[in-house]
């Protein structure tokens, strides 16, 4: 028999009332109402009150002690029963008390509210942190999804295979995580930025269908959807497969998920596939929250005859926002202000629909008649509409664009916070220019197969070559990236060539891939839905280190391990290192 529990604290109920039970847990709160102590003990399961008569038994204990407490399970009075939890209608009755493990009196952080301390005194005293039911949900949230994602990954015939995280350094987007080699002097090893080259492998081994909750390695900086060093995507690749197979495979599965964890509405199968030049010039970024359902307009041909030097030779972009032209002053202020100082925009144009369709701002007079009533039909404004632009250079317009569009949709109450709609962004460009060098460079993923393929690499100008490329965005995060693999040698080359790299440099960078790809094969394409951004949008959180155990700060430290941090003089001499 158990000597520290019969029960947890999460299981009592009123058919156990009357049995004699042994709970285990911390003291949550103690609450002494005159020679009677309430105490609520606290476990992973749950929290149960219990009713102390003799005080002596609590004497000189703090709380978030450890205490298994032993008596026989009673009803609550009627105006003491917490309806707020599932034990809310019983208490033990204490008899005796063991005394665990002390808690020290003065703690760092309150555990019920340890969501509202600062966040280094979260991550240092973690293990506080995690004992709030609040954090604590996430974590347990976040294994059950992925258990989930697990079981519908096995029903559609994917096989759980690991890969290594000791591999080589290679040039995948991001700087690599470095650890050197003792027994190779001045040689090093890289944590994997992603798996993408074995899972490639895999489908050259002859596997069919792979998948695998992979972590990934990242010297990256931290955002709010994005944590610093380390991160996990649940990865998978199929082989003879299409851009539409990986499509229907990533739609049945987070459309199970989403639907299985949350109350929310869920945008069902087949989710919107929007390209990415469309995605850029409607939503000004390729994440859109299509849950705001503010479009922006393309206004440069229509300016293009208007004698306004500010519009003059660059592309002019337009948000209609409804029902504000009435609004307060302050609320076209704002906007100013937002536009101005965190988008770093000039100025935000406006043009607002008064009654009689009378267009009213400072850009008005500069329209003719047959312009005001050109922009009238063509954008079908009505009245009490507000007309905003969006001016710059080519490069910064659509960004500055998708950020008033966001900031108006917020500021407007128009994003529907009760749902989560997905979508496909495809048809990404294959190369881009460097803008401090102007060389021609891969914007995306590398393996990609262009469409086209070796005709569109011989006879395309490089920057008009799209890739069978694509991520998967729900409620403007970015959950997943992916692609058709470039699976043929000679195309690799070729590729790879336009990027600026030479055979040389892909049998040495790539050797293994290059090499596989000699001895046949299969087409294949797959993708990489981030675990992390799916549990923190399905537990609400606006902040991937809430759904992390042990997550770093912003600076990429573990304030609880103290990491990074100093080694030892022998630890450096045994693997060849010398600190500069």
């Amino acid at each position: 028999m158990n000597p520290y529990r019969t029960h947890n604290c999460g299981q009592a109920r009123p058919e156990h009332i009357g049995q004699r039970m042994r709970l285990a847990g911390w003291i949550d709160t103690v609450r002494d109402h005159g020679g009677v102590i309430f105490a609520d003990l606290r476990d992973h399961y749950g929290v149960t009150q219990a009713v102390i008569h003799d005080g002596e038994l609590l004497k000189g204990l703090g709380r978030e002690s450890v205490v298994s407490v032993e008596g026989v399970l009673a009803r609550r009075d009627a105006e003491t029963v917490n309806p707020k939890i599932a034990t809310g209608e019983v208490e033990l009755r204490a008899e005796s008390l063991d005394v665990l493990s002390h808690a020290l009196h003065q703690l760092p952080l309150e555990v019920g509210q340890s969501t509202q301390t600062r966040e280094e005194v979260r991550l240092k005293y973690r293990f506080l942190d995690l004992r709030n039911p609040a954090v604590h949900r996430n974590i347990v949230a976040r294994a059950d999804i992925t258990r989930f994602l697990r079981a519908k990954m096995e029903e559609l015939g994917f096989l759980e295979v690991q890969t290594p995280i000791l591999t080589s350094s290679s040039p995948e987007g991001a700087r690599d995580y470095l650890v050197p080699s003792r027994k190779h002097h001045g040689m090093f090893y890289a944590l994997p930025q992603a798996p993408q080259q074995f899972k490639q492998l895999l489908m050259v081994s002859g596997f069919d269908r792979y998948y695998q909750i992979a972590p990934c390695f990242r010297d990256e900086d931290a955002r709010t959807d994005r944590s610093p060093g380390e991160f996990y995507q649940m990865d998978f690749e199929m082989a003879f497969a299409t851009q539409e197979d990986v499509f229907a495979v990533a739609e049945t599965v987070l459309y199970a998920a989403f639907t299985e964890f949350s109350d929310r509405r869920v945008s069902p199968p087949p989710f919107r596939r929007l390209t990415y030049a469309e995605t850029m010039l409607r939503y000004g970024t390729d994440k859109p929250d299509l849950r705001n359902p503010l479009l922006i307009e393309d206004l440069t041909g229509f300016f293009a005859d208007v004698d306004f030097a500010p519009f003059r030779n660059k592309p002019v972009r337009g948000i209609v926002a409804p029902d504000c032209a009435g609004g307060p002053k302050s609320f076209f202020e704002k906007m100013l202000a937002f536009a101005t100082g965190e988008v770093g925009m000039k100025g935000l144009g406006y043009i607002s629909i008064l009654e009689g369709m009378e267009l009213k701002g400072p850009i008005v007079k500069f329209l003719s008649e047959e312009k005001r009533k050109e922009l009238i039909q063509t954008l079908n404004l009505k009245v009490n509409d507000t007309l905003f632009f969006i001016c710059d250079m080519p490069r910064l317009c659509d960004r500055m664009a998708g950020q008033i569009r966001a900031e108006l949709g917020r500021r407007l109450g128009l994003t529907d916070e009760g749902a989560f709609e997905f979508c496909f962004i495809t048809d990404y460009p294959m190369y881009g220019l460097n803008e401090e060098t102007g060389a021609v460079e891969f914007t995306h993923n590398p393996f990609s197969m262009p469409q086209g393929g070796m005709e569109a690499l011989e006879t395309r100008d490089p920057l008009d070559i799209k890739a069978w490329q694509y991520d998967i965005v729900c409620n403007g995060v970015e959950l997943s990236s992916g692609a058709v693999r470039n699976h043929r040698p000679d195309i690799m080359l070729k590729a790879f060539e336009i990027a600026g790299y030479t055979q040389a440099d892909i049998e040495s960078k790539f050797s293994a891939l290059f090499n596989a790809f000699q001895y046949g094969a299969p087409p294949h394409a797959g993708m990489a839905p981030g675990l992390d951004r799916i549990v923190m949008l399905l537990t609400g959180q606006e902040n991937i280190r809430e759904v992390i155990a042990f997550p770093m700060n912003s600076s990429a430290q573990d304030l609880l391990l103290g990491a990074p941090g100093p080694v030892t003089e022998q630890q450096l001499r045994d693997v060849h290192i010398k600190i500069r």
